[in-house]
């Protein structure tokens, strides 16, 4: 059987509110054994680490670059501080949501450089791996991994990868999975496509990024939005048939895509190789797949 790991999911965004439960069986039954729930800033520390241990999926700490703006420096002290009290927590897997944006204007990009170095700082501390936002920052994000790692290989992934193949070989080189999701399912999207296809399959990793970056039989064009269809929400259940997607332009089974990522996943993110082998139990959810 086919298990997916969706290696990137925020499921405690507003948008699934009490329907979450719902949104994580329905992901289940359909063979995604484990989500990794990044958090965004300090704020939701504690809330993703809840939701883990209560479904059964994995976690990660950071404070992401577009939070940045609001975060206070005393809050990577609250990092350090949670990392210290939950590095023995089996479900704490990386380090993360954390890198650089420069698609969003007005960020203050000295700031979101401070927060992303300190964090790789906190990451090596600890000795984790790292889950890294690398919209139009590849290059930027490389030089700190360099500099932060001082000759050493990195274990992570570089979440929602749309670079160039020679930035995608960089980041393999330091040690980085790719993560691949709903963007690659637009035709249009015709260099990433190129990469799902090309790129070695060890270096991929599978995620949703729910409840965003839709695939394309999600997608509601601004057209369509303003006629009244209003943006679909993205979920982990949409997994797999993204990963359908990615095996065919391989020209693999889409089981042999699933074994393969999911044993990637492991090798970006070691602690859940015993979470993906431990017994699974719904009854937490108490919600049927609808």
């Amino acid at each position: 059987m086919a298990l997916f790991v969706d290696t990137h999911c925020h499921l405690d965004a507003a948008q699934f509110g009490p329907d979450e439960p719902a949104v994580r069986a329905r992901a289940a039954a359909k063979n995604v054994r484990l989500c990794v729930i990044p958090a965004v800033a300090a704020f939701n520390f504690a809330t993703v680490r809840d939701l883990a241990h209560a479904q059964g999926d994995a976690y990660a700490l950071g404070i992401h670059p577009l939070c940045t703006g609001d975060a206070k420096d005393s809050d990577l002290d609250l990092l350090d501080a949670e990392l210290a009290a939950r590095i023995n927590d089996p479900r704490l897997v990386a380090v993360g949501e954390i890198g650089l944006d420069y698609f969003v204007e007005g960020l203050d990009d000295e700031r979101q450089q401070h927060f992303f170095h300190a964090q790789l700082v906190l990451a090596r501390k600890y000795d984790l791996p790292v889950v890294i936002h690398v919209r139009r920052s590849v290059d930027k994000v490389l030089k700190h991994l360099r500099q932060v790692g001082a000759g050493r290989p990195w274990q992570g992934i570089a979440h929602a990868f749309n670079g160039s193949e020679q930035q995608a070989n960089a980041c393999i080189s330091l040690g980085l999975k790719l993560g691949f999701g709903g963007a690659v399912t637009f035709e249009r999207a015709l260099q990433l496509r190129r990469l799902a296809a090309s790129l070695p399959l060890d270096a991929l990793v599978m995620e949703t990024d729910s409840p965003d970056i839709q695939p394309h039989w999600l997608y509601r064009t601004a057209e369509q939005r303003q006629d009244g269809s209003p943006q679909a929400r993205n979920e982990p259940g949409e997994l797999p048939r993204i990963a359908k997607v990615v095996a065919g332009l391989r020209g693999i089974s889409i089981d042999a895509l699933a074994e393969a990522t999911t044993r990637n996943a492991i090798a970006a993110l070691p602690k859940l190789g015993p979470l993906i082998n431990s017994p699974i139990d719904l009854s937490v959810r108490n919600h049927e797949a609808a």
